[in-house]
């Protein structure tokens, strides 16, 4: 794929003081299939507010992972209590079959390659205990008109329906359904539903919550 306008890192940073995301965590799924002292890793953490949230329902053995150093340090200045640190965007540095649960909220909407899409889920894959549990929330193709026009108008330039900029520079990923389970295809999905999710620009869009076993 063609290079973003700017590059995402240059943007997660510029924005990471005034954005706000808005993904709910489902804890009913969460605590059906781990325990409060089990270790969660949450990619993509942005600020930490999803840790935050899962701190002060009891689980404490968390990290969260971003790329941001920005995001980071306005999490560690908002949630002291965090453990937050920075990646490079394709590796976690964690131990083989550490972890009980990784958490990807609004993060494949963020790494619109195929190919470190592919790289991320297998590194998920290694780090993952057996049974270990990937929890994601993300956003499927709309099809409403304002949606639609962006999609087609990006799709010559970047190769994908469902790809595109925004005005500020972001480069996003909307998904099929398809997309989303070849993305799955070493996990044993437990749980696939569609949702409607609020962006964190404040508009509406098609979504889904799928929790998967290793």
């Amino acid at each position: 794929m063609p290079a973003a306008k700017i590059s995402q890192k240059v943007y997660w940073d510029s924005v990471a003081p005034v954005k706000t995301f808005t993904l709910e965590p489902n804890f009913a799924l969460i605590e059906k299939f781990t325990g409060r002292e089990s270790f969660v890793l949450d990619y993509g953490c942005g600020y930490g507010r999803t840790l935050d949230k899962l701190y002060r329902a009891g689980y404490k053995n968390t990290l969260g992972l971003d790329f941001s150093g920005a995001m980071i340090r306005r999490g560690k200045m908002l949630f002291p209590h965090l453990q937050l640190k920075k990646t490079d965007g394709r590796h976690t540095n964690l131990p083989d079959a550490s972890v009980d649960m990784v958490l990807l909220f609004a993060l494949l909407t963020c790494v619109v390659e195929d190919d470190v899409q592919q790289e991320l889920m297998a590194e998920f894959k290694r780090i993952l205990k057996p049974g270990g549990m990937v929890y994601v929330m993300d956003f499927l193709l709309n099809e409403d008109e304002r949606n639609q026009k962006r999609y087609k108008a990006f799709e010559k330039k970047y190769g994908v329906y469902g790809v595109f900029e925004l005005p500020e520079g972001a480069v996003l990923r909307h998904y099929d359904e398809g997309t989303v389970q070849k993305l799955m295809k070493d996990f044993r999905i437990l749980h696939f539903e569609t949702t409607r999710n609020k962006t964190m620009n404040g508009h509406y869009s098609k979504g889904f919550s799928l929790l998967a076993k290793k």
